[in-house]
């Protein structure tokens, strides 16, 4: 309660702070709407929004799981295997060095305008936070567990599945939560560099309507989404670390 409670002061102060902008420097609803007025349009075009809000829910959702399974693999590897860590980690750091806008386009051409490429966006938004912070959370397993866990016959896998990934759960968490803002982004970027539905199609086709007011309307969505699926994944990390903690 404490977290909506936070959350909803801080949208009221937003909310004060720009119906006194927009009333003291008497801007026109086409430049920066009113909050009623935005309010107004989401409640008069709820159908419409609702569409695709789910669309871009769903590839959110779906990048967030395939990120998350590929990072929290890809760091289990990479941490069992020497070999990997000299060839497959700076794989890693180029996925991060090449910006996503320039290959968007790229998985557009390839997969379509449907689902897919926002989905594969986010999944490379995504993939690299879980990785990093999974894979410094097994390398940083205290000596002396594993000194212990050897002494008491463990094979390596024992040492692995047993010692080394309960004690990173913590640093897997970090990325978890890290990734829940950046899942967001991903779609909305694939959607807007090419897209057929979903709320980044939507305010596009608003911004290019001059219709501000739905953009904004389109945008609260995302923001509400977003801070719901931080709470959610923020819980369930909660969760995991303290079960690790038992």
């Amino acid at each position: 309660m404490k977290y909506f409670f936070r959350i909803l002061i801080s949208a009221l102060l937003i909310i004060l702070a720009w119906q006194a902008l927009v009333t003291f420097a008497d801007l026109p609803h086409f430049i920066l709407p009113s909050p009623f007025k935005v309010v107004d349009t989401l409640w008069e075009l709820r159908e419409l929004i609702a569409s695709h809000a789910l669309v871009t829910a769903i590839e959110i959702l779906l990048g967030l799981l395939i990120g998350t399974v590929l990072g929290g693999l890809t760091a289990i590897w990479l941490a069992r295997s020497k070999i990997a860590r000299y060839l497959v980690k700076p794989v890693l750091v180029l996925t991060q060095a090449l910006p996503v806008f320039a290959l968007a386009p790229l998985f557009t051409l390839w997969l379509g305008y449907g689902m897919e490429s926002k989905i594969l966006v986010a999944v490379l938004i995504i993939y690299f936070p879980v990785a990093s912070a999974f894979f410094d959370g097994l390398m940083q397993t205290p000596k002396g567990w594993l000194d212990l866990g050897k002494v008491m016959g463990a094979a390596p896998r024992q040492l692995q599945w047993r010692i080394q990934i309960p004690a990173a759960l913590p640093s897997f968490a970090s990325g978890l939560r890290l990734a829940a803002v950046y899942a967001p982004i991903g779609a909305i970027i694939g959607e807007w560099v090419g897209a057929s539905e979903g709320l980044g199609y939507l305010m596009l086709l608003a911004n290019g309507r001059a219709k501000i007011d739905l953009m904004f309307a389109a945008l609260l969505v995302l923001a509400v989404m977003t801070l719901l699926l931080h709470y959610a994944v923020g819980k369930f990390c909660d969760v995991l670390v303290k079960k690790y903690k038992q």
